[in-house]
């Protein structure tokens, strides 16, 4: 067991955890990043609501420390068992990464020691005090990280447990065996779900935001219902994603407008939303899903995101943006001087290549007059590197990533956002 710290030490533990809290947003940073750059980590990881999850419950361990030794320096810490990290336990057996959070946490552990080891080396140069403070901080981590994870490990255990016994985990084995692909026997898998896979299906991944209060399932369970009502549908297949997190299908061909999505938005206004394109049949199932997963991830990458998107709105620019620093690079070179030029006029160069080079289309769908939109393309192409003629692909391109990327959809937001 180890001695009680000096008078010295114990003033010295207390400099450290205010210097870590004080730089709380960088720790909980790089603890997180190297957390889940690990191999093992990579589905958690590759799922945002999943990876925000494991990332507060580091977060959450780093300040329980911190804040125990600035209270009491050198004392022994207790097991962080809130109920935040019982959250993370449940969130990550759900989806089948128990075994995860056990790793993540030690991995965690062992970043936030080189950080720690960082401040205790500039706080003093002598070596018995570097030793005494090392060896008691050290000891004190590794007790407070095995009694956590101990505790949650017991808590995983019950989570399976539950989940084994629930016909939420027939129905998320089920779910998980159509999106890998694996044989399924329709009939059987059908009669699981209660719902029919022959048919059309719309997925969408719902998630509830920071600011909302509850954290339960009910706001989520409101927004599906709504969105249910709003595709024309009688139901839907819920499945559990997490504490904060649901999976949906409904059996129908979903296309939001303008006024719809509005109204969503105004009446969820905590819920996120991501909706996949409509599929038919297994295959439809499964790549509807996917491809609702691949716009949250994108959604999750730009400032100020929609609160509903669609994968039909991002598609061009999450498959061509998915490396940031290409993606400016080539918006730069392609739209030269357009890409600082106002947005009416990048967006009227927008909309009249999506209108076939039509000029009146083009007004009458931004609701301006047709020499004003003439005006606006002949500015354009004195901004741009090559007239617009030469190369409407490219610049179509370009406008479409440029679009997302930047700030120009936050008008949009209060009126909704057209999902087709």
């Amino acid at each position: 067991m180890t001695s009680p710290p000096s008078p010295r030490v114990r003033d010295l533990i207390r400099q450290a955890a205010e210097r870590s809290l004080a730089a709380a947003d960088v720790w909980n940073e790089t603890v997180g990043d190297a957390t889940l750059a690990t191999s093992t980590l990579a589905a958690v990881a590759a799922d945002p609501a999943l990876s925000e999850s494991l990332r507060r419950g580091n977060n959450d361990n780093l300040l329980a420390w911190a804040t125990a030794n600035l209270r009491a320096p050198g004392e022994p810490v207790p097991a962080n068992i809130c109920d935040l990290q019982m959250e993370v336990a449940r969130d990550m057996v759900r989806r089948g990464q128990g075994d995860a959070t056990l790793e993540a946490y030690r991995t965690g552990q062992n970043t936030a020691w080189q950080l720690w080891m960082q401040l205790c080396f500039d706080l003093t140069n002598d070596p018995a005090e570097l030793q005494e403070l090392l060896t008691v901080t050290s000891a004190s981590i590794s007790t407070f990280i095995d009694a956590t994870i101990s505790a949650i490990a017991r808590q995983i255990a019950i989570e399976r447990d539950e989940l084994t016994r629930g016909s939420q985990a027939e129905r998320r084995e089920i779910v998980t065996l159509i999106l890998g692909g694996s044989p399924v026997a329709k009939s059987h898998a059908e009669r699981v779900l209660a719902y029919r896979l022959d048919g059309p299906h719309t997925a969408a991944v719902l998630w509830g935001t920071a600011a909302d209060g509850d954290g339960g399932l009910d706001p989520l369970e409101r927004f599906a219902e709504a969105l249910v009502k709003t595709a024309g549908a009688r139901h839907r297949l819920t499945v559990v994603a997490s504490a904060n997190a649901l999976w949906i299908w409904i059996p129908a061909t979903t296309a939001l407008n303008t006024e719809q999505t509005a109204k969503l938005n105004h009446d969820n206004p905590h819920v996120g939303a991501c909706l996949g394109l409509p599929g038919k049949g297994l295959d439809g199932f499964r790549r509807s899903h996917l491809s609702a997963l691949e716009t949250q991830r994108f959604v999750t990458t730009i400032p100020d995101p929609p609160s509903i998107a669609s994968f039909a709105q991002l598609e061009v620019a999450s498959l061509f943006g998915s490396d940031p620093t290409s993606a400016s690079e080539f918006v730069q070179r392609v739209l030269g001087n357009l890409a600082d030029a106002p947005k009416d006029v990048r967006e009227t160069v927008r909309v009249y290549i999506q209108a076939l080079g039509n000029a009146s289309e083009t007004a009458a769908r931004l609701f301006a007059h047709r020499n004003t939109v003439v005006r606006r393309l002949e500015r354009a192409d004195a901004l741009l590197p090559h007239p617009l003629h030469e190369d409407p692909l490219r610049i179509g391109l370009a406008l479409e990533l440029d679009r997302w990327r930047s700030q120009d959809f936050r008008s949009r937001r209060g009126a909704g956002i057209e999902a087709t």
